[in-house]
């Protein structure tokens, strides 16, 4: 009599069963994925192909012509265009550390244990980050005013001259700047807020009993350590000044002079005021490679500085 042992035996029949099941998952999932990827499809990954291939056209007489690297080549030649380039660089390079440190200051003493009803210090200066960005720009609109602006009575009632904050292009961008402080030092702050209470008590306690001093603590100690979160606030500030549009189309219209013109507020001249749209594609598309090479040149920089 021959004997089968269980390595004899077949195994196809015991897998097709599970293949089987698999098969049947598969449109389980695809009928809940179906839905959203239709609509990321018709909403976002059509636009933007659509987007990408304009910036290479140009409409004349309400025809479609291929122009190739035309409407890139012409920003280099455009004023306006690299007005609004110089515009962004200088808040970039001044508001944003400015910001990133006051919110750093902000957040070491919202964290202090000291500071009584710290939860509602911590929604006071949050609050700013919820406030629709339209409305906001309105009220410095108002504030700023040369004529009856609150500013303006205050440096008036301590015998300063009227200030013109909205049509001098100097003070339209340290306007500009100001408000965009205003509104988002509170945001990053709790963002480093959160970074702070995740390092522990006892690293403070070693260093105090090391001798070090409080500022020595904190620049020694507890601000290399808060470093990936500072990165993730420089980076989402700098994508969001490259991508400025409602503060200041809202204050001065990108005036005077074009001193607070930005890539984002010409691209929407150029597009809805001119009807330009191969242009104002190209303009998105330089915007959009300006945000990811900026922001993987601070990410290499960060990564170096940690691996020293």
């Amino acid at each position: 009599m021959a004997v089968h042992t269980t390595s004899d035996r077949p195994v196809a029949p015991a897998r097709a069963p599970a293949a089987a099941r698999r098969r049947r998952r598969r449109p389980t999932a695809w009928i809940f994925a179906g839905p959203a990827a239709v609509l990321f499809a018709l909403f976002f990954a059509y636009p933007l192909g659509a987007s990408f291939l304009q910036s290479f056209t140009t409409e004349d007489a309400g025809a479609t012509h291929w122009v190739g690297l035309d409407q890139y080549r012409r920003m280099i030649e455009d004023p306006a265009f690299l007005e609004s380039l110089f515009n962004t660089g200088v808040i970039l390079v001044v508001q944003v550390p400015v910001m990133i440190g006051l919110a750093v200051v902000l957040a070491v003493l919202l964290n202090q244990s000291w500071l009584r009803f710290r939860g509602t210090w911590r929604a006071i200066y949050f609050l700013p980050a919820v406030t629709t960005l339209v409305a906001y720009a309105v009220v410095f609109q108002v504030l700023l005013k040369t004529d009856g602006g609150l500013v303006n009575q205050i440096l008036g009632a301590a015998g300063i001259g009227q200030v013109d904050w909205l049509n001098n292009p100097t003070w339209a961008r340290v306007s500009l700047i100001a408000s965009l402080t205003w509104r988002w030092t509170g945001y990053n702050a709790v963002i480093l807020l959160a970074g702070l209470q995740s390092i522990g008590k006892e690293q403070y306690e070693a260093a105090s009993i090391d001798g070090a001093t409080t500022f020595s603590t904190y620049a020694r100690v507890i601000l290399p350590q808060l470093r990936p979160v500072v990165l993730f606030c420089v980076i989402t500030s700098t994508i969001g000044t490259l991508q400025l549009f409602d503060e200041n189309y809202v204050l001065t219209r990108g005036g005077p002079d074009d001193a607070t013109l930005t890539p984002v507020v010409y691209l929407y001249k150029v597009g809805f005021q001119q009807f330009d749209f191969g242009y104002a594609a190209a303009i998105a598309w330089v915007v959009v490679a300006l945000i990811a090479a900026i922001s993987a040149l601070q990410y290499v920089a960060f990564g170096r500085e940690r691996r020293r």
